[in-house]
């Protein structure tokens, strides 16, 4: 006779979350990224740097090298419009070279000039689901081909590779918990497939395929499902598995 085990099949792990980088970590190189920035870019008065991976773009990791410039990133996420989330959607750099001409993002210039800078320019770096955005501010007009071709822009190349290293570092341990939570629900979901099996005189399959289906009409986790069952030894239950079955 077969090992009935061999039959069952594994119960999938939880749906995996929205890849999230560890705010603490990626805060830390956030902020040291942007002050190596405004030491290797000349002219440069100020920098900001945000991590974005397709979640609410508020609640992306972001640093700044003055607490002024916080205000000028929130305003770009309230109104959704500016520099740094015209690079997250285009992938491409962009700013621009005096403010005092720029008719776009008036929310952002309006805020900028009244900090008294005069240009900026954000560079974008994508790898995979991660964008990192990073941007320099002036205190004078400033082209943005120098920025483009200069200190920030090689240092955000390497930051962006580092920061979507960190990623798939977190996102392969939260993969690991997935399939330990999946190997730690094995037995017990056999010994409640066991049951079933035993009260509706069915094969293991569909009493794994029963099981799965109650778990997802009820919104119970698999698991959870299989403890009770095994706990009240499936009395009381009988009534409810044929239900189920009939409406297979």
């Amino acid at each position: 006779m077969p090992d009935r085990r061999e039959a069952i099949p594994f119960e999938p792990p939880p749906d995996r979350p929205e890849p999230v980088l560890d705010v603490d970590s990626s805060a830390r190189s956030l902020a040291r990224l942007a002050e190596q920035i405004v030491r290797c870019t000349p002219g440069c008065c100020g920098a900001t740097a945000t991590a974005h991976t397709g979640g609410e773009s508020s609640e992306a990791p972001t640093a700044v090298t003055h607490p002024d410039l916080s205000a000028l990133v929130a305003v770009q996420w309230e109104v959704g419009d500016g520099p740094v989330p015209h690079a997250l959607h285009t992938g491409r750099p962009v700013g621009t070279d005096d403010l005092l001409r720029e008719e776009r993002w008036p929310h952002y210039r309006a805020r900028a000039l009244d900090m008294g800078l005069r240009a900026s320019a954000t560079l974008p770096y994508r790898r995979d689901v991660l964008t990192l955005a990073i941007t320099v501010y002036a205190f004078r007009p400033r082209p943005l081909e120098e920025t483009v071709r200069g200190s920030a822009a090689l240092l955000g190349d390497l930051a962006a590779t580092g920061l979507a290293r960190d990623l798939r570092y977190h996102e392969a341990l939260a993969e690991v918990e997935h399939l330990e939570s999946a190997l730690r629900s094995r037995p017990v979901v056999d010994q409640a497939c066991g049951i079933v099996m035993y009260v509706l005189g069915c094969d293991a399959e569909e009493a794994f395929a029963l099981l799965r289906r109650i778990s997802q009409h009820t919104n119970r986790k698999l698991s959870d499902l299989a403890r009770a069952l095994v706990r009240t030894r499936g009395h009381g239950i009988e009534q409810e598995l044929q239900r189920f079955r009939r409406h297979t």
